[in-house]
C-alpha cells in the first residue's frame, strides 16, 4: 500500500476524456507528491515513437506546470490487458481512466471499462468530467452481501490518512435472510475497523425500492459525493461483460460521479492456491 514513490499512472488515447484524467491526476498529485505516468497503447511497434512524441506534446502544452513531474509511456498491445501489465511494472499506486458517459452506451462504456480494470491489481479510478475543488472528501462506499466487500479496508484506510475522506456506507436492502446474514456480517467488520481506525463514516439504508446500484448512484448525487468506491465481482467472466455486472452500470453513471474500482483477491482453492494460479 504504501509505494517509495507514488506514481499515479493516466490512460491515454488522444480524446478529451483524457484531459480530464490528466486533471484528476494532477489534483491527486499535488497531495500525494507522486509522478503521473501517461500510457499509451498502440497496435506496432513502429507507431511507438510518432505516438510518444504527439503525446508528451498535447500533455504539456495543456499542463505546463514545471513542478508537475510526466513520464510518457507507449506500448504494443492490447488495452485490455497491457494496461493492467505496465501498472504492475511501474507499481502504480492508482489507474486514472477517463470515459465517456453517452446516453444509450453506459452499458457498451460500463463493459469495456470493466474489461480493462479486470486486468489490473491496482485500484481505478473511472472519470468522466473535470475534479471538484476538493479531493476525495465524501465517498460512497456500498455495502452487500458479497465476502469481498471486506477487502477494500485497506484502501478506507489510504484514502482517510492522506485525504480526510468521509466514507459513507450504503447499505443495500434485502428480503432473503442469507443475504441480510452477508450483509450484516460486512457491516459489523466495516464499523468495527473504521472505528479502530479513527475512519469518519455514516451509514444510510436503500429504500430497495429500485435497483441498488440505481438507489447507490442517486445517494451519491443527494450527498454531493466525490466517488464511489466499489468492489468489482469476483472472477467476473465473459457473461458479465455480455449481460452486465452491477458494477457496470456505476462506472458509466450519468450523474459523471467518479468510480473507485478495486479488483478482489483471486479466490482461493484448496491447499492455498489461487484460482489465477498463483
Amino acid at each position: 500500500m504504501e509505494h517509495e514513490k507514488s506514481i499515479i499512472m493516466v490512460t491515454w488515447d488522444f480524446t478529451e476524456k483524457n484531459v480530464y484524467a490528466i486533471e484528476h491526476a494532477v489534483q491527486m498529485s499535488s497531495m500525494l507528491n507522486g509522478e503521473i505516468a501517461v500510457v499509451h497503447i498502440v497496435k506496432k511497434e513502429q507507431e511507438i515513437q510518432d505516438a510518444e512524441k504527439r503525446m508528451s506534446e498535447e500533455v504539456r502544452q495543456k499542463f505546463n506546470d514545471p513542478t508537475l513531474k510526466f513520464s510518457f509511456i507507449v506500448r504494443v498491445g492490447n488495452i485490455f490487458h497491457t494496461i493492467g501489465e505496465v501498472a504492475a511494472e511501474l507499481n502504480a499506486l492508482i489507474v486514472i481512466m477517463g470515459t465517456h458517459g453517452v446516453v444509450g452506451m453506459q452499458k457498451f462504456l460500463g463493459s469495456w471499462a470493466l474489461k480493462v480494470i479486470a486486468s489490473s491489481k491496482a485500484p481505478f479510478i473511472v472519470v468522466q468530467e473535470s475534479p471538484k475543488s476538493e479531493v476525495m472528501k465524501n465517498i460512497i462506499l456500498p455495502v452487500n452481501y458479497k465476502r469481498e466487500t471486506k477487502e477494500c479496508v485497506a484502501w478506507t484506510h489510504y484514502f482517510s490518512k492522506k485525504f480526510g475522506t468521509k466514507f459513507h456506507l450504503f447499505r443495500a436492502k434485502y428480503a432473503d435472510s442469507n443475504f441480510r446474514k452477508g450483509l450484516d456480517s460486512n457491516m459489523f467488520f466495516l464499523t468495527k475497523y473504521f472505528g479502530s481506525k479513527g475512519i469518519r463514516f455514516e451509514t444510510q439504508t436503500a429504500v430497495g425500492e429500485n435497483d441498488f446500484g440505481k438507489e447507490t448512484i442517486q445517494y451519491a448525487k443527494t450527498v454531493d459525493a466525490d466517488a464511489i468506491l466499489l468492489m468489482t465481482t469476483r472472477d467476473i467472466g465473459f457473461t458479465d461483460y455480455v449481460l452486465g455486472a452491477q458494477e457496470q452500470s456505476i462506472i458509466a453513471n450519468m450523474e459523471r460521479i467518479p468510480v473507485i474500482c478495486i479488483n478482489p483477491r483471486p479466490a482461493k482453492i484448496g491447499g492455498g492456491f489461487s484460482a489465477s494460479g498463483g
